[in-house]
């Protein structure tokens, strides 16, 4: 990969630069997200633009074969950003497992220990009442069966319309 590194430029250099192993191991996860996609970018770039090259030349040559070899360091550069990104990617799936198995222990050990975070969350209910999550029961308010006794009328409505057809 250091030989095709003379065909990008100065900011480009940089950025693969910032893929290498040694630098990516003292990123976390959000830097690692941000690289990721500044690296995508950067790829989708060069492989859009070694396409719509290739394909300009097609109707030329009059082959996409033969298309091909005229426009090979676009074609290295999209390669080396696939790389790039494919390593970031290896990267950020390690770092984020990890980050899953510690949310997970600490999840588990609050469970165990009583302090679960479920709904109420750790410091008891939230402001304005508990929140059970459960769905309020049917009203039995005049203004609740007015709009129960329309909907069932609509749907009537519609269905005679249908049976009249």
């Amino acid at each position: 990969m250091e030989d095709l590194l003379g065909i990008l430029k100065d900011d480009e250099r940089d950025l693969i630069r910032e893929v290498e192993p040694e630098r990516m191991e003292h990123l976390d996860e959000d830097e690692l997200l941000a690289l990721h996609k500044r690296v995508r970018r950067a790829r989708t770039k060069h492989t859009k633009n070694y396409r719509r090259r290739a394909a300009a030349g097609v109707s030329a040559e009059g082959a996409r074969g033969a298309a091909r070899p005229r426009h090979g360091k676009a074609a290295q550069r999209a390669e080396v950003f696939e790389e790039a990104l494919s390593r970031v990617s290896q990267r950020l799936a390690v770092v984020s497992q990890e980050a899953y198995e510690t949310l997970k222990a600490e999840r588990l050990e609050r469970a165990q220990a009583g302090k679960s975070s479920g709904p109420q969350g750790p410091d008891g209910p939230p402001p304005g009442g508990a929140d059970t999550g459960r769905v309020a029961g049917h009203s039995t308010s005049p203004g609740a069966k007015k709009t129960r006794a329309s909907s069932q009328a609509a749907g009537a409505r519609r269905q005679a319309a249908r049976d009249a057809k």
